[in-house]
């Protein structure tokens, strides 16, 4: 597994996420550091932004010689590391999940204006699976999404970009509807629904929304955690599955770091099968998440590998 992404210093998002993400799901994580933060639970103090040689030496000193058998990219914030980390992805023969990092969960922007062209045109088409939030769509698209018939709006106006297939994370809506489904208004949901969708195919994907605030680095982990799945060999749909339950879970559970926003926990398993409570929360186990697929069965939930 190999995660292109910046560091985050406090461990809770980019490539710390990443590689905790994929060691709790059984995999062997690798890194390529495109940028350096300085952040904490409050936000991002500083980012410095790694030379496109520095990236690509990265890359071909892991591929070349170890191999890779599921990429994830992050933050990528400049037209120069996008278009040349999309070279490198365009020759990599395996799965490879986009994670189009626009804006930290505190609201910092982690990607130049000026190289949205550049994530659209170049990175965007060689994704097996891509996994925008709703401002990340709004930023890409110019759809505002406020119902889940504008979900598949926008996840149309992310297909036509080129990636093989889309989520489309819902998690900032807010639904009167316990239900949901497509056409609902989305005002103070008691579920956290994503669409994902190859155009022709639609799985909607449900799980309880937890109200807890230590949410910093969701969209890494998921991305990673689904990259971890495809590499695995499961399929786009099962991995998808999967990783929306195991992000559910540390979601849950929480991990309190700081005096703002923590990350989630991506240790909730290995504490929940010991018994053990998350530390700092006492934020209530997860609920299995419940998936709505017209298609394919949910598969049972994934243990981390014992090798």
């Amino acid at each position: 597994m190999l995660t292109v992404a910046g560091s985050d210093s406090g461990g809770g998002a980019g490539i710390q996420a990443d590689l905790k993400t994929m060691l709790a799901l059984g995999t062997h994580g690798m890194s390529v550091v495109t940028a350096v933060t300085a952040q904490n639970s409050l936000g991002v103090q500083g980012a410095w932004e790694l030379p496109a040689e520095a990236v690509r030496a990265q890359y071909r000193s892991v591929v070349d010689d170890i191999g890779v058998q599921a990429v994830k990219t992050g933050m990528l914030s400049s037209p120069e590391l996008v278009e040349c980390v999309a070279e490198l992805l365009a020759n990599t023969a395996a799965p490879i999940v986009i994670d189009p990092v626009g804006v930290s969960k505190h609201g910092d922007s982690l990607l130049a204006a000026s190289a949205l062209d550049s994530v659209r045109t170049k990175l965007l088409p060689t994704a097996t699976v891509a996994t925008p939030n709703l401002d990340e769509v709004a930023q890409l698209t110019g759809v505002h999404v406020e119902t889940e018939d504008g979900m598949r709006r926008a996840a149309a106006a992310m297909l036509a970009y080129g990636p093989r297939w889309v989520v489309i994370k819902g998690g900032h809506l807010r639904s009167s509807s316990a239900s949901g489904g497509p056409g609902s208004d989305l005002a103070g949901s008691v579920e956290a629904v994503d669409l994902l969708t190859d155009g022709s195919e639609e799985h909607w994907l449900r799980a309880p929304r937890h109200d807890n605030r230590h949410t910093h680095g969701t969209g890494c982990t998921l991305a990673s955690a689904i990259a971890a799945q495809l590499a695995k060999g499961q399929s786009v749909p099962e991995a998808v599955r999967a990783a929306k339950e195991y992000v559910t879970g540390a979601i849950a559970a929480g991990f309190a770091l700081g005096g703002g926003i923590g990350p989630v926990d991506h240790g909730w398993r290995f504490r929940s099968s010991a018994g053990m409570d998350s530390p700092g929360t006492d934020s209530p186990r997860m609920d299995p998440a419940r998936t709505d697929s017209p298609r394919t069965d949910s598969p049972p939930m994934d243990s981390p590998a014992k090798s």
